[in-house]
């Protein structure tokens, strides 16, 4: 029987809280059911297990993420949206490092299915890319583009990974509008298609 207080919804938002807290790795059953002082097997009336604990995290978090991009990039277009959503994304990761680690999660597709988060997520996504002209499949090309530059760059900068003297801020303004440049001069499938 499930206690009393205890509901998934309570059990993933302590998880986002404990993801802050130890990193996406100190996010288990056992350190959960610590935080509410129960049995880790009173868990089980919640949630399947640690993975699908971790998906619901994954997918709670990222919903936080992309409406935070949402507000940022409203009523923008090109250039403009790209710097908003780039400057939310890299604010989100370095404020919330254990959440953010949580999106960077492989999701099963029956949960990616279901997911009003992901759907959201691409709806963003790929709305501020088309003020680009893109269409796919270089729509899918373009946002492994952005998603792999602005982990990675969040991921080094995170880490302390950036040792030279230059101001890592301007570094990443060079690199968004590196990104810019790059998608307005998108190599277009049927081009490269043409040249084969």
């Amino acid at each position: 029987m499930p206690r009393v207080g205890l509901s998934t919804d309570r059990l993933v938002a302590a998880a986002a809280e404990l993801a802050d807290e130890a990193g996406f790795e100190g996010v288990t059953l056992s350190a959960l059911a610590r935080r509410f002082g129960v049995k880790d097997a009173s868990l089980y009336s919640h949630v399947r297990s640690l993975q699908d604990l971790r998906t619901r995290l994954a997918l709670l978090v990222g919903g936080e993420m992309i409406d935070r991009i949402a507000v940022a990039v409203a009523g923008l277009a090109g250039r403009d949206a790209l710097v908003a959503f780039a400057g939310a994304y890299r604010e989100y990761a370095l404020r919330y490092p254990g959440r953010y680690a949580a999106t960077q999660i492989h999701i099963d597709q029956s949960a990616a299915a279901d997911s009003p988060e992901l759907r959201r997520t691409a709806e963003i996504t790929y709305g501020m890319l088309r003020g680009y002209g893109l269409a796919e499949p270089d729509l899918t090309d373009a946002v492994r583009l952005l998603r792999s530059t602005f982990h990675g760059y969040c991921a080094l900068e995170a880490g302390g990974g950036f040792g030279a003297p230059r101001d890592v801020q301007r570094s990443w303004d060079k690199a968004v509008d590196a990104l810019h440049m790059a998608l307005t001069h998108w190599p277009r499938e049927a081009d490269g298609a043409d040249s084969a």
